[in-house]
C-alpha cells in the first residue's frame, strides 16, 4: 500500500495552479446519459473518482473517450444501446455513482444502482434522492444492496419540495426532471457551485432552467438535446485548500486558476484568522502569517463554509492564538483526522459535534493513517508544518479527489514523496 513521506518546515513558494473540480465533473457525467448527441467537457480533474466514473459509463454502454494530455472528455451516445445496471465493483470507492440512477431512470424508465461506497464520513443516505424521484412518477424498492427504480411510463413533472438540503439528491433529481414530460418545480434544494455548473451542462443542451428563488427552481423537460462544449468549473475545495497551505507555510504563494468571489466565505473567515491575502479576478496571493486568531465556524450548506474544508482549516486553527471551534452540522463522522493530527502534538477535544482546537501548538511528525479524502489532505498540511518527517498511510484516499497533489506542493518547493 503506498504512502506520503512529508518532510516539514518548508516555505512553499511559487504559483499553484487549480484543477477543474471533481464535484462539478461527476454530475455532469451522469447527465451526459440523455444525451445521444456530441458532448466535449474541458478542464477534467485527472482524478480517480472521474476515472471511476468514466469506467462506470463506458460499462452501462456509453462511447466515452478521456484525452489525459487536454483534460478533455469527448462523449458521443448516437445508436449506442445502454445497460441498465450500475454494479457494487464500481461504486464501491465512490459515493457520487449514485447519480447515474437520475437519468438511467428518466431515459430508460428502468435502472438498477448499487448503493453506493466511498468515504466512511457518514451515512449520507441515498432516502432524499429516492423521495424525489417517488415524486416524479418512480416506483422504486430496495433489494439485496442495489436501488431496483421503474416509471413504465416515464418521469412526469411535479412539485417536489426536498425534505432537506441535499447536494446528491439535488443533482438527481435536476439531471432526472430534465428529461421527464412537463414541467417541475424543486423547492429547498442545494445551490452549489457545482449545481450552478451542472444547470450550465443541461441548459446548453436545450433544457430550459429557471432560479426562482435561492432554493427554489423550474425545470422543463426536453428529450430533443444537442451536441455542446462545456466548461468544468475550478476546484473550489482543492483552492481552498491550498490557500490554507499558503497561510500555513508560505512566504508568497499564488493560488491561480480560479474565481475568488466563489469562495468569498473561505476568504472572509481566512481574513479574520489574520491570514494575509491579495484577491485578484481570477488569483489569491497569501502571505506569511505569523499572527494567526482563533475563530468558531460551523460547516453549513452554500453559501456556508464547507465541510470539505474543516479538516484544512482544522490544522491552521491548531496555529491560532487561543481556543477554536468547529461544529460540524452536515456529517456526523467528520472528525476522524482529530485523533491522527492529536499524535502529531495538536490538542483537540471533541464533545457531540463540536470541536475544541487549541493553540497555538508545535507539530511533530509521526506515522499517521488517512481515514477519507479531505482528512488525508489535512495530514499532509500538518506534515508541510512539522517538524521532522511525517508519513501518511492510506494515501489512495487523497487519489480520489486531488490532482497531482505531490507535484503541485513540490514545484513550490515542499518536499513530498511517495512510497510503496
Amino acid at each position: 500500500m503506498q504512502k506520503l513521506i512529508v518532510k516539514g518546515k518548508k516555505n512553499l513558494t511559487g504559483v499553484i495552479k487549480i484543477s477543474g473540480s471533481k464535484n462539478a465533473t461527476l454530475p455532469i457525467l451522469a447527465a451526459s446519459i440523455l444525451n445521444d448527441n456530441r458532448i466535449e467537457l474541458n478542464n477534467v480533474p485527472l482524478v480517480n473518482d472521474v476515472f471511476t466514473m468514466v469506467k462506470l459509463l463506458k460499462h452501462i454502454g456509453s462511447n466515452i473517450k478521456i484525452d489525459l494530455k487536454r483534460k478533455k472528455i469527448f462523449i458521443h451516445n448516437k445508436n449506442k444501446i445502454f445497460e441498465t445496471l450500475a454494479p457494487y465493483s464500481l461504486l464501491k470507492t465512490m459515493r457520487a455513482g449514485v447519480i447515474v440512477l437520475g437519468p438511467l431512470l428518466s431515459k430508460f424508465r428502468v435502472a438498477k444502482v448499487s448503493l453506493p461506497g466511498g468515504c466512511a464520513i457518514g451515512t449520507r443516505p441515498v432516502d432524499i434522492h429516492l423521495f424525489g424521484l417517488k415524486k416524479l412518477g418512480a416506483r422504486i424498492k430496495i433489494k439485496n444492496g442495489y436501488i431496483l427504480a421503474e416509471a413504465k411510463n416515464g418521469l412526469i413533472g411535479t412539485k417536489i419540495r426536498l425534505p432537506s438540503i441535499s447536494v446528491g439528491a439535488t443533482e438527481n433529481v435536476i439531471i432526472a426532471a430534465s428529461y421527464a414530460k412537463g414541467t417541475t418545480y424543486i423547492k429547498n434544494c442545494a445551490c452549489e457551485p457545482e449545481i450552478l455548473n451542472l444547470i450550465d451542462f443541461l441548459k446548453s443542451m436545450g433544457v430550459k432552467i429557471v432560479w426562482l428563488g435561492k432554493r427554489y427552481i423550474k425545470i422543463v423537460g426536453n428529450k430533443d438535446l444537442k451536441s455542446l462544449k462545456h466548461q468544468i468549473m475550478f476546484d473550489r475545495i482543492e483552492a481552498g485548500t491550498f490557500i490554507i497551505a499558503g497561510a500555513l507555510t508560505s512566504k508568497k504563494l499564488v493560488v491561480s486558476k480560479i474565481v475568488p468571489k466563489v469562495i468569498k466565505k473561505e476568504l472572509k473567515i481566512l481574513k479574520k484568522m489574520g491570514v494575509n491575502l491579495k484577491i485578484k479576478k481570477k488569483h489569491v496571493t497569501v502571505f506569511g502569517t505569523k499572527n494567526i486568531k482563533p475563530i468558531s465556524i460551523n460547516t453549513e450548506p452554500y453559501p456556508g463554509f464547507p465541510t470539505d474544508l474543516q479538516a484544512q482549516i482544522m490544522v491552521l486553527m491548531t496555529k491560532a492564538n487561543g481556543v477554536s471551534t468547529i461544529k460540524e452540522n452536515i456529517f456526523e463522522n467528520r472528525f476522524m483526522h482529530v485523533p491522527e493530527l492529536n499524535r502529531m502534538g495538536a490538542k483537540i477535544k471533541i464533545l457531540g459535534n463540536k470541536s475544541f482546537i487549541f493553540g497555538p501548538q508545535e507539530l511533530n511528525g509521526a506515522e499517521v493513517m488517512a481515514t477519507d479524502l479531505r482528512a488525508s489532505v489535512s495530514l499532509v498540511l500538518a506534515g508541510l508544518i512539522a517538524n521532522n518527517k511525517t508519513v501518511i498511510n492510506r494515501v489512495y484516499h487523497l487519489d480520489r479527489g486531488y490532482e497531482g497533489l505531490e507535484k503541485k506542493i513540490r514545484k513550490c518547493k515542499g518536499s513530498i514523496s511517495r512510497s510503496n
